[in-house]
């Protein structure tokens, strides 16, 4: 009897002794995921915000474009025609013939596909193995392939509407960004396009990923091929100023490096000419990035979609009345330019310029308009074509958002930000029930909202990073009941860990941050010391993140990011000149002063960009000449005053052979920031 009691105690004392235990590993485990999934959270919001914030700095330049090339007959002598070679293309008198293409002849020795139309499964079959094997596709049947592709999108009217009752389901893709591994995933994985398999692809085909060229001919091959069960819509980077940016541009002329401009040239057209958005059972809305209050789809079905060549690209009259408004009026624009709900345009806002004191601000350069700081002045009627390239930008550019109400969209710097109201009175007009758009990357490759009546689909698996999230595609049959299927491409990625995976994307995104840090110096230590005005060299917490996020305006968790970008000293103050010290510049050029290679850090995208305007045969090379007129162009961008005699003093001190051409590539490479922890890894290594 004691026995058994004695017993039956140590089985009660191991029984609680087990239970504290699994408790305690429970508690960790859930402490453990918790940190992990804030991790994951913050290395998003940081690629999020920092694209955006690149894509605010391309509607900013594009505004500026617009704007000189619209309100200025010179500047400086040259400033216009190089401008107008990035807006209004000069058109190649030969490209103008239809069967242009005949006059390329095509090598015996090229081994690549070719082609003849009308097309057959024989002619996609060839396209989709000689891209998986790294061939590409003869210029002169890109160029046919567009030609065809022009044509036929002529056809097509602005709203494509489908029916389920033809087909069993129908297939709805979403961003790609010339990511040619996740479209091929999608085809091995759903099936070919085809009278069985229709798809919808929303936008966004091109930029950011390698293979964009690759992307679009395949889509538009099976597009001529099946015309009745392939509908492309036309995304927000279907937009020829901003391929100037994101990679597209600078991938077709590097591929083809004869034709690259003709064939520029034609994707311009194309691009102009894709639907807007597709309606699948009068129920179901397909649009890339949204909607606004103001999105009327009776008037947007008659537009003619070929005059917006851009949407970043304001009409004329915009601009017009801009400048008429502009001594009636002292509002100024918010922070970024935005293509929002423009009701009407306004005034001229100038460009908010670098605060640091070694950049002054001049009055005496032109000052660009912000384009949210068109809807402050509503004119009596908006003309028909202000009405028109309005209901394209908030179609393309749009986002959801939980709030009631239509806003600016002024974190991503284009479009309007349009809530669950916006939403249901839209579908209600028209006797929908869903709205499926693209325009934002998810982690899990899709995100519902607004009540569920707002689907966002979103096809490039690892956008950001390796494993940073899944691709995923819709399928709707006749009841209308999305399904989604999810994939990631990548055969590393399922080799790692999850806390391998999210490791890696963090350690990226934090690298990307520092260099905005690095970028934004001096604004960042001009306000640390308005803090610090004994200079200890330490500001708090607090003070240290309402700096970055004044300077910066990424909307981050900053005391949160506050470990892995500054330290702390003993009394728990930021040690703020500690966000730089990992960091450096690539090439330090002597003759740059460091106000000056700063200016350069922040604004290499921007200049490198002109720069592409100015090299028009994409040698890499530019004349001495052309780089003043680079530097003319820049600087009335940046609204700041740069010495004329230092740049020449630069001008002639990298042009190192003294042949008075300056190799641009080079010179860029000396304003990329350098790790100085990967340096110190590479030599150890």
């Amino acid at each position: 009897m004691v026995l058994f009691l004695c017993s039956t105690s140590l089985f009660s004392h191991l029984f609680l002794m087990t239970m504290k235990a699994a408790i305690l590993i429970q508690g960790w485990y859930r402490r453990y995921v918790a940190r992990l999934e804030m991790r994951r959270r913050y290395t998003w919001n940081i690629f999020q915000s920092i694209e955006y914030a690149g894509e605010q700095d391309q509607l900013q330049l594009s505004s500026f474009f617009s704007f000189m090339l619209d309100n200025f007959t010179q500047l400086n002598g040259n400033g216009p025609d190089l401008i107008s070679q990035l807006l209004d293309p000069v058109v190649v008198p030969w490209l103008e013939r239809e069967t242009c293409y005949d006059l390329i002849p095509v090598p015996e020795s090229y081994t690549g596909p070719r082609l003849s139309f009308p097309l057959s499964v024989s002619h996609t079959n060839a396209l989709l193995s000689a891209f998986k094997e790294q061939q590409s596709l003869h210029a002169r049947y890109v160029l046919q392939l567009l030609y065809e592709t022009k044509k036929l999108l002529k056809q097509m009217p602005n709203i494509v509407h489908l029916s389920t009752s033809y087909t069993k389901e129908i297939t709805i893709c979403g961003d790609l960004h010339g990511q040619l591994d996740d479209l091929l995933l999608i085809f091995y994985k759903n099936g070919l396009p085809s009278a069985d398999t229709p798809y919808v692809f929303n936008g966004d085909f091109v930029d950011r990923g390698k293979k964009s060229i690759e992307v679009v001919i395949l889509l538009f091959a099976y597009l001529l091929l099946y015309p009745d069960y392939m509908h492309l819509n036309r995304g927000n980077h279907e937009d020829h100023i901003m391929n100037l940016r994101y990679g597209f541009t600078k991938e077709v002329m590097q591929k083809y490096k004869t034709h690259g401009r003709e064939i520029l040239q034609l994707v311009q057209d194309v691009f102009s000419l894709l639907p807007v958005a597709t309606v699948i059972d009068s129920k179901v809305l397909i649009v890339h990035g949204g909607i606004s209050d103001q999105t009327d789809l009776d008037f947007l079905s008659t537009i003619d979609r070929h005059k917006v060549k851009s949407a970043l690209r304001l009409p004329r009259h915009s601009l017009d009345h801009s400048k008429n408004s502009a001594s009636s009026s002292s509002s100024s624009s918010s922070s970024s330019s935005s293509l929002c709900s423009l009701q009407t345009p306004s005034c001229l806002s100038p460009r908010p310029c670098p605060t640091s004191p070694s950049v002054p601000y001049s009055n005496d350069v032109p000052q660009v308009p912000f384009l949210d700081s068109l809807s402050s002045i509503s004119p009596p009627s908006p003309p028909q074509h202000e009405r028109e390239w309005k209901q394209i930008v908030d179609i393309l550019w749009s986002d959801p958002k939980s709030q009631e109400g239509c806003s600016p969209n002024t974190f991503r710097g284009g479009g309007c930000y349009f809530g669950p109201d916006v939403t249901q009175r839209l579908l209600l007009q028209h006797g929908l029930q869903l709205l499926i758009r693209s325009h934002e990357c998810k982690q899990e490759g899709y995100e519902l909202c607004h009540g569920g009546q707002v689907i966002t689909i979103f096809s490039a698996s690892n956008y950001y990073e390796e494993g940073s999230n899944r691709g995923a595609y819709i399928k709707l049959g006749r009841e209308l009941v999305p399904r989604f299927y999810q994939y990631q491409v990548s055969h590393t990625t399922r080799k790692l860990t999850l806390t391998q995976r999210v490791r890696a994307a963090e350690g990226s995104a934090l690298r990307a941050l520092q260099e905005k840090l690095f970028a934004h110096r001096s604004e960042l230590m001009t306000g640390f010391q308005q803090y610090d005005q004994d200079n200890t060299g330490c500001v708090s917490v607090s003070e240290w993140a309402q700096v970055l996020e004044s300077v910066l305006r990424l909307d981050l968790p900053w005391r949160t990011l506050r470990p892995h970008l500054a330290r702390l000293a003993a009394d728990g103050s930021v040690e703020y000149q500690s966000c730089f010290q990992d960091m450096g510049p690539g090439i330090p050029l002597p003759q740059v002063t460091p106000n000056l290679a700063e200016t350069l850090f922040r604004y290499r995208t921007d200049l490198e960009i002109i720069f592409n305007i100015i090299d028009k045969d994409h040698s890499g090379l530019i004349s001495t000449e052309e780089f003043r007129h680079t530097w003319r162009l820049f600087s009335a961008h940046l609204g700041v005053d740069i010495d004329n005699r230092a740049i020449d003093d630069l001008a002639r001190s990298i042009d190192f052979n003294k042949d008075g051409s300056i190799d641009f590539t080079e010179f860029l490479e000396a304003f990329r920031v350098v790790h100085k922890l990967d340096n110190k890894d590479q030599h150890h290594g």
